[in-house]
């Protein structure tokens, strides 16, 4: 009896995945040219005034996903478990990203997701370049691959040769510091001129803490890479048994060894173990961020992108706090965790509104924006809201790289 009530559950939650995915995920159907003609005279102005005082060669997104399935040999692979019958939550999930990104054929993932990622960047040349990230396994401590711990992969390679197709691409590598070949790997992406570094502890299995990983992180200061780790609790991937691992606080051991580091998101989903604390209490994963952030040790080399605050799930004290303190803009930067933004039940103009962040005439806009770039959109959006009691806006410099890392200028 329990077997059947499940299959019944799990039919009824397919039949209902193709009602769903589009309205969730957006229907992005219009040339986005076109749509950008189309725009009224109040969301042209919001567009231009996006990208006023900011220096296009120091504008770049550090957070944008690849995406792949193994196409062609891409290296490329996703976990069976994201297309089964037998779990429709992750099946749903699988293809509201599958819609976002633009993909209708499993079979051509790779270059459908590019062709679309390559036509929102020309559609606005004023956006700036982007780094593509690649994803490495979960593995376990002796570095093997854990498959069934993963959920997805992005290779290294793969993300080289794409970056190779546009000016505006920058690689991002992903490599395991457990990896039995880390610091070879590490050393050959190194000499090919890459300045990225991307981990998901809580997915990969990576303690960034961890002291064995010193020769690793000096290798990295060595080609003078820059780490862009999530911090916080992470929900889009597998990673429950190991969420501590996404602990800012666990940052601490790379930027005392100089490392420059980017806590992606700012830490602003979910809670983590105050380890200063004899106690260790759980408290919000973004007041031990702040902490550090507030730390003069690390104010050189520890920075932040704000990829994520805007989710409607996530509106709150991390955006608050941040714009309060235009004295910290500088070490923020530009990230739009894309194709996060195509998913638009994830982000809601009318709770900005209403929270006093927009204007109604502004989330109008906006939303104009969205169906004309949902990457640019989530960059308009971030530059036209504002503290609801204070007015404060994020400064131009809370979107460019900082000088210090060069802009990730290549040679």
């Amino acid at each position: 009896m329990k077997l059947m009530i499940k299959l019944f559950f799990t039919l009824g939650m397919l039949s209902a995945c193709s009602y769903l995915v589009h309205p969730i995920a957006g229907n992005f159907n219009d040339d986005p040219e076109q749509a950008k003609l189309d725009l009224s005279p109040a969301a042209k102005k919001i567009l231009d005034q996006t990208f006023e005082d900011l220096d296009p060669e120091c504008l770049v997104d550090v957070h944008v996903h690849a995406v792949g399935n193994g196409e062609e040999n891409s290296g490329n692979w996703v976990n069976e478990d994201m297309a089964s019958i037998f779990a429709p939550y992750k099946k749903l999930q699988f293809n509201v990203y599958l819609s976002a990104s633009g993909i209708s054929d499993l079979d051509h993932v790779e270059s459908q997701y590019n062709k679309r990622l390559l036509s929102l960047l020309e559609s606005e040349p004023r956006y700036g370049r982007i780094f593509l990230l690649a994803f490495d396994w979960h593995r376990n401590e002796k570095g093997e691959i854990q498959k069934d711990h993963s959920s997805f992969h992005i290779d290294n390679d793969y993300v080289m040769k794409v970056a190779q197709t546009s000016k505006r691409i920058l690689p991002a590598i992903s490599i395991h510091p457990d990896q039995p070949d880390a610091i070879e790997q590490l050393e050959k992406y190194g000499k090919a001129g890459v300045k990225l570094m991307k981990w998901l502890p809580n997915a990969m299995r990576i303690d960034p803490a961890d002291p064995k990983h010193e020769a690793f992180y000096k290798v990295m200061k060595k080609y003078n890479i820059t780490l862009l780790s999530h911090a916080g609790v992470e929900k889009a991937v597998e990673g429950e048994i190991y969420q501590e691992l996404g602990n800012p606080l666990r940052l601490r051991y790379p930027l005392s060894l100089g490392l420059n580091v980017i806590g992606a998101h700012a830490a602003s989903r979910g809670e983590c173990i105050d380890m200063d604390d004899p106690k260790k209490p759980h408290v919000d994963c973004f007041d031990l961020f702040w902490r550090m952030f507030n730390e003069k040790k690390f104010e050189n080399n520890f920075f932040a992108d704000i990829s994520g605050l805007t989710i409607h799930a996530r509106v709150g004290k991390p955006l608050d706090v941040l714009l309060e303190h235009p004295e910290f803009h500088h070490r923020l930067m530009n990230g739009s965790d894309y194709p996060l933004p195509a998913i638009n039940i994830l982000y809601r103009t009318s709770q900005l509104e209403d929270l006093g962040y927009l204007s109604e005439d502004e989330a109008d806009a906006l939303n104009e924006i969205y169906k004309f770039n949902p990457m640019v959109f989530d960059l308009a959006m971030k530059r036209t809201l504002r503290h609801p009691k204070t007015g404060q806006k994020f400064l131009p410099s809370a979107f460019l790289i900082p000088k210090s890392l060069g802009c990730f200028k290549t040679n």
